[in-house]
């Protein structure tokens, strides 16, 4: 038991195993947590006032690390596999013992919020962390209760987070030296020998992803933004498809970066703040997000020269830079994060193989079969081994936090859709006239204007020719777009070489889909030809 820095009042952690020996710093404001993080040398200021920090031999999530605990109460339910690879509850107690012996001889900082906008789906989330930087982390991705809603405060599940302490795979049981194990029965999840921050908000997604269904509430993978008149839009896609990009629009207000539910009332964010990729991130392109990194907000991985400058095309530490800030700092983000039904849903893709048209509309059916693929493609060199495009499959685009078979989630999307009358878009921001590599990158502002007229209904009446191969509906013109970049197979010099590898992509998509098993007709004939 030790004194609560910030009500007073003490706090105990033994339901989670705790029995601390040091210092708890409980929900303390961002310049504390600030002051700390840098009084401890775990990061420093750079010069717009963020905080920057490395995260060691681990810079992004390690999917091998993630297991999920066998428990009877949800043995039935959970999509066992690659995705979720099962522990048994005897490693999962040896683990917390270590952890929990770790944490409790250590200064710890304590955040409690909690994740969901909305209030009738909210989860209270709690957060133990070893260091300061990462308690900052969480308390600019969760939700942050106001001072009174602390008062009886409990949480419903709690993270304790022990970067320091890698586990022993071989005595330990566990997948990997790094660990993010979970157990629903517990409600507790345990991180270890990981500093990337991610891992914090993503295993609360996964949990979310497990509890929401059952309330009748759709958990989803993307970001959301709403017009001047009410109108949502949903943007969903993998990382580097353009999700953040698109959805930080000057014109439009954000609802949310990264995570959200749809109820029976609408959107809501799951989240009180935006995990955004910062490479080549310039003031030019992206204004929103360059002005919302600024003090309070973390910054991982980015390379810093001695005048604190940090230069955003440099990926020496890592391709996979980020920025951690509070929703707030993007000028006229909802404030809390709900909104309507959505009149618009964009399924975003980085298709290099350069074949995919830039804008196309979707039926109800090829909605749930490219929410099933959840297509996009690495290029060579952004992975060891990948010297070609190599397609990527993400089931509802975030297959690594899907606890339940795909086919729920994709069959909740589908009746949400025919119910609210909500327009399903394909939108390519990878490449053209050629797959990476020969081909280019899309304009940014191209994307941003078949986006725009998208929104704001200028394309509900215009002429659409199917695709040959994919089938889906592409405008014959959108204003502001050269007509001639419209059809891929155009922007080729080599016009049979479009269409081998047009056909080899829709090969690909075919097999994919055939690897859920048992998938409704309907939505297999809604697939590419071939």
């Amino acid at each position: 038991m030790n004194r609560d820095t910030v009500t007073a009042t003490p706090i105990d952690l033994s339901a989670a195993g705790l029995e601390p020996r040091g210092e708890i710093h409980r929900n303390l404001p961002a310049p504390a947590l600030l002051e700390h993080a840098v009084c401890r040398h775990e990061g420093i200021l750079v010069r717009s006032g963020a905080f920057r920090t490395t995260t060691g031999d681990h810079t992004g999530r390690t999917p091998s690390a993630k297991a999920t605990v066998d428990e009877p109460e949800v043995h039935e339910e959970i999509w066992w596999g690659e995705v979720n690879r099962p522990i048994d509850p005897g490693t999962f107690e040896r683990m917390h013992e270590r952890v929990a012996a770790h944490l409790s001889g250590r200064d710890l900082w304590v955040f409690d919020g909690y994740a969901g906008a909305d209030p009738s789906h909210r989860l209270n989330v709690r957060v133990v962390n070893e260091n300061a930087w990462h308690n900052l982390f969480a308390r600019n991705l969760f939700l942050r209760p106001d001072f009174e809603d602390l008062e009886g405060y409990e949480p419903e599940f709690t993270i304790l987070h022990a970067p320091s302490l890698e586990a022993d795979s071989e005595v330990d049981g566990t997948p990997d030296s790094a660990f993010v194990l979970l157990s629903y029965s517990k409600r507790l999840v345990l991180i270890g020998g990981t500093a990337y921050a991610g891992e914090m908000k993503k295993s609360i997604f996964t949990v979310m992803n497990y509890r929401m269904p059952e309330r009748g509430v759709l958990p989803m993978h993307c970001s959301a933004n709403v017009g001047e008149e009410g109108d949502v839009a949903l943007f969903f896609g993998l990382s580097g498809t353009g999700k953040t990009t698109l959805s930080a629009d000057p014109g439009r207000s954000l609802i949310g970066d990264d995570e959200h539910g749809w109820s029976a009332d609408g959107v809501f964010n799951f989240e009180g703040g935006s995990y955004a990729k910062t490479i080549h991130l310039s003031k030019k392109k992206e204004p929103l997000i360059w002005e919302a990194i600024r003090f309070g907000t973390v910054l991982e991985n980015v390379v810093v020269d001695e005048r604190r400058r940090v230069d955003y095309d440099d990926d020496a530490i890592t391709e996979n830079t980020r920025a951690g800030y509070p929703v707030q700092h993007i000028p006229g983000a909802v404030i809390p994060g709900v909104g309507g039904h959505p009149r618009n849903v964009m399924f975003l893709t980085a298709d290099a193989f350069g074949v995919l048209p830039p804008i196309a509309k979707l039926t109800p059916e090829q909605a749930m079969y490219h929410f099933l693929s959840g297509y996009t493609a690495k290029v060579a060199g952004t992975e060891a081994g990948v010297d070609e495009p190599m397609a990527t499959f993400s089931a509802c685009f975030g297959a690594p936090f899907l606890p339940l078979h795909p086919s729920r989630y994709a069959e909740m999307l589908g009746e949400r859709i025919e119910r609210h009358d909500a327009t399903v878009w394909l939108v390519n921001t990878g490449w053209t006239g050629g797959p990476f590599g020969t081909g280019h990158r899309m304009e940014l502002d191209h994307t941003r204007a078949m986006v725009r007229e998208a929104l704001d209904g200028r394309l509900d009446d215009a002429s659409f020719t199917p695709h040959p191969i994919f089938g889906v509906f592409v405008p014959d013109h959108v204003p502001g777009v050269p007509d001639s970049v419209l059809d891929p197979r155009d922007t080729w010099d080599d016009p049979d070489a479009y269409d081998r590898k047009a056909a080899e992509l829709a090969r690909r998509f075919r097999e994919n889909v055939e690897s859920f098993g048992e998938v409704p007709e309907e939505i297999v004939a809604a697939g590419p030809a071939g």
